[in-house]
């Protein structure tokens, strides 16, 4: 029998969807909720890389993320010169098994809603727009007040409800996530035919110039830059600064520029981090994903880590009988410093950016790959 016979799962983003999914499927009782009023994500794409489409195919949905998606296994880098130069094309490593591509690039909100679908085809009850207002646990379970007056009791709770996290905030847990000095826009346009896997741009106006495919006809691109006050420009000016900085890029980002007409599908945020240093649970309540870490997206780990989280996670539950020292021991032992690792490496490829030194990005690369190609 699982440590859990009852779970609440706070937030529907990748990682409480997958945990949702995971324990419903053996047999858990999973109420999965969400501040949000239905299935939405930020309107733009996501790079997702071997080792999250591991976690997808065991969630059983790799078939729907691949017919969604746009698969690849290179790597390009150019230059911000007049002629785009290609300086080299990399084959990358699939982290996720020989029989997964590299890097997968979709729609975020594709993935937000094959997510929630596979959630509930599972079991879980979903409920949007509902939101906790109180948690009081004692050695036995959790009692949970929400924002409607009505009460539930579970064995666990998993707050995986963000950087932001509501739970994190209701255990006491003073960690706030830390600007990192970058901002990054970021824009979701039609794909031009010469745009057939991610390229890079260092240099120029921007610190990275960037793009990656997200379908057949679909793909999102981005500027990472100082960080800067950006909130209060209209959508129409935003979409301004970003054509006015994407100038300076050529190659595939001259027909990517064009495409740029859409001034709701331009977004611009900052990048931040932090790393919860310990464990993660407190009692009865753990907490999962960016909850519980937040990297840059300079490594495309974000979503990755997060879908580890859950499957970990929903492993030493249904391997232990009783919630004990030991569940959270296993789960500590295989998440803290895997994701940590991550989130330091993500950190440290910008700050060199930003310090304008030459740093060992090749070895810095190549040591977090190999570290991915392990199942976590």
């Amino acid at each position: 029998m699982p440590a859990v016979r009852s779970v609440l799962v706070v937030g529907a983003g990748a990682a409480g969807c997958a945990t949702a999914t995971f324990l419903a499927e053996a047999g858990v009782s999973v109420d999965l909720v969400d501040v949000k009023p239905d299935v939405s994500a930020l309107g733009s794409g996501i790079t997702l890389q071997g080792n999250a489409l591991r976690v997808l195919r065991r969630l059983g949905v790799w078939d729907e993320v691949a017919g969604r998606g746009y698969a690849f296994d290179t790597l390009g880098l150019r230059a911000p010169d007049p002629a785009a130069t290609l300086l080299v094309e990399l084959t990358e490593i699939r982290t996720g098994g020989a029989d997964l591509p590299a890097t997968l690039g979709m729609y975020r909100p594709d993935l937000a809603a094959i997510l929630v679908d596979r959630a509930s085809r599972a079991g879980a009850k979903v409920r949007f727009a509902t939101t906790c207002t109180a948690l009081a646990q004692d050695d036995a379970g959790v009692d949970v007040t929400f924002a409607d007056g009505s009460t539930a009791r579970y064995d666990l709770v998993v707050g995986a409800d963000g950087i932001r996290s509501w739970t994190r905030h209701q255990l006491g847990i003073n960690l706030e996530p830390q600007s990192t000095g970058m901002g990054i826009w970021r824009v979701f346009a039609s794909r031009p035919d010469s745009v057939t896997r991610t390229d890079l741009y260092y240099g120029g106006p921007c610190y990275i110039a960037g793009y990656c495919p997200t379908g057949p006809d679909s793909l999102y691109a981005y500027l990472v830059e100082d960080v800067q006050d950006r909130s209060q420009l209209s959508p129409e000016e935003s979409l301004d600064v970003m054509r006015g900085l994407a100038a300076a890029y050529h190659g595939p980002w001259d027909e990517i520029r064009e495409r740029m007409t859409d001034p709701s599908r331009v977004n611009y945020t900052r990048f931040e981090t932090h790393v919860l240093d310990g464990p993660w649970h407190r009692g009865r309540v753990v907490l999962i994903g960016d909850a519980a870490h937040t990297c840059p997206p300079t490594l495309a780990q974000g979503a990755a880590q997060a879908l580890e989280d859950a499957a970990v996670l929903a492993e030493v539950l249904l391997a232990h009988d009783e919630l004990t020292d030991a569940v959270w021991s296993a789960f500590t032992e295989r998440r803290l410093p895997r994701a940590k690792t991550v989130v330091e490496a993500s950190v440290q490829l910008g700050q060199w950016l930003l310090d304008r030194v030459q740093g060992d990005v090749p070895g810095l690369m190549g040591r977090i790959t190999h570290l991915l190609a392990d199942p976590a």
